[in-house]
């Protein structure tokens, strides 16, 4: 590989193709700034780092540069509900209103916790049009979803909670903890492992932060167009209601808010981690956040179907994705992951004990995934 690629950090020689492919991506041009990390059995073995922090190539990322993962997130949101459900405070089986009770209107009396975790509630967007700034207004959006009723018979089908899934197992964390969601994960989960990320930003970090370079929607949008018979209303509903871009990444406010589907913010090394924890079980270094029957009864498959938001067919456990045909992660069955919008991803296999995530800022719209994780994913299993 050319030395006009810097890559920092560290990469056991076993997995030299995945630095390889890491470093290619950036002579390239599909990334500008990336990371990217991976542990077995809780070590890392993979924590490395190049290119830039922004689109005009002035600041180099560094060991600790930090974007907006997008919905990455949920699976640091979704950690904080099952540790709720490991310590008993929590039954996934138990209407959401035993928890949250202005949550029973609209036909939702009933409605299971586990339905919000599996995408399958029928919330998915707001009935309402709302700009983005309501998304800063914690209890207004909550009081929205909780007088709204579900889209379709709930349990029946998924789509996608974008949004919405942060604000529904937030106010859940709320309701039962005291505290919010944000608060919460510092103090149970991103503290204790000494994980740079973060559930709504200090101000104080925001000189770390890289600048998200935004994909071509006009292409995207000219790939759906040639689709033939499929029907996109409820993507658009849950897309654009509110309209989310790149931009909004680089105010204080957005970063500052706790939207706990969409706005987390950390690195590979982080988001790896945390979710090392998972991988092994429930439990790293000795810090234990969930039992390995809580995280094995997550995995157990909650849906399977093609996605009316996201079109193309996903298998959802409880608030992950599972491999699947249509997306086969790897080899070995007990392997579950989550990605965000434009390209990170994190990925956990309880048989290997493995964990790895990718994180970037030049976002890509790519239906069938992102050629960027996918390759890196491929790589790192070959080299096992």
């Amino acid at each position: 590989m050319s030395s006009e690629v810097k890559i920092n950090g560290f990469c056991d020689d076993r997995f030299a193709r995945v630095k390889q492919i890491f470093a290619k991506n950036l002579k390239s041009g599909l990334d500008v700034g990336a990371s990217f990390a991976a542990t077995i059995d809780g070590e890392f073995v993979i924590d490395m780092w190049g290119g830039y922090a922004d689109a005009a190539k002035t600041r180099p990322w560094e060991e600790d540069t930090i974007v907006n993962v997008y919905s990455t997130t949920k699976i640091m949101t979704v950690l904080c509900i099952h540790m709720l459900v490991d310590r008993g405070l929590l039954d996934l089986d138990a209407p959401v209103a035993k928890y949250w009770p202005e949550f029973a209107q609209a036909g939702k009396e009933e409605l299971p916790v586990r339905y919000i975790l599996s995408h399958t509630s029928g919330l998915p967007g707001f009935d309402k049009s709302i700009k983005f700034k309501v998304l800063y207004d914690w209890d207004r959006t909550i009081n929205l979803l909780a007088a709204q009723k579900p889209w379709w018979e709930p349990g029946t089908k998924s789509g996608y909670h974008a949004v919405t899934h942060g604000y529904l197992l937030g106010e859940l964390v709320r309701r039962i903890t005291g505290k919010t969601v944000g608060t919460f994960f510092r103090e149970k989960v991103a503290t204790p492992l000494n994980a740079d990320f973060h559930i709504g930003l200090p101000e104080k970090f925001d000189s770390r932060v890289g600048e998200l370079i935004p994909p071509n929607i006009a292409e995207f949008t000219k790939t759906l167009g040639k689709i033939k018979n499929i029907d996109l209303s409820t993507t658009t509903k849950v897309l654009t209601n509110p309209l989310l871009t790149a931009e909004l990444s680089k105010t204080r406010e957005w970063r500052g808010a706790e939207i706990p589907a969409a706005n987390g913010h950390g690195n590979a090394r982080s988001v790896t981690r945390i979710t090392s924890a998972l991988a092994c079980g429930g439990e790293v270094d000795n810090i234990r956040l969930l039992s390995l029957e809580t995280i094995e009864k997550s995995i157990e498959e909650q849906i399977y179907g093609p996605d009316l938001v996201l079109i193309l067919p996903v298998r959802f456990g409880l608030g992950w994705g599972l491999t699947s045909k249509e997306m086969p992660i790897g080899p070995n069955p007990r392997t579950f992951y989550w990605g965000g919008w434009g390209g990170s991803r994190a990925v956990m296999d309880l048989d290997a004990k493995l964990s790895f995530s990718f994180v970037m800022n030049k976002m890509d719209m790519g239906l069938t995934g992102d050629p960027r994780t996918l390759r890196l994913t491929r790589a790192m299993y070959k080299a096992l």
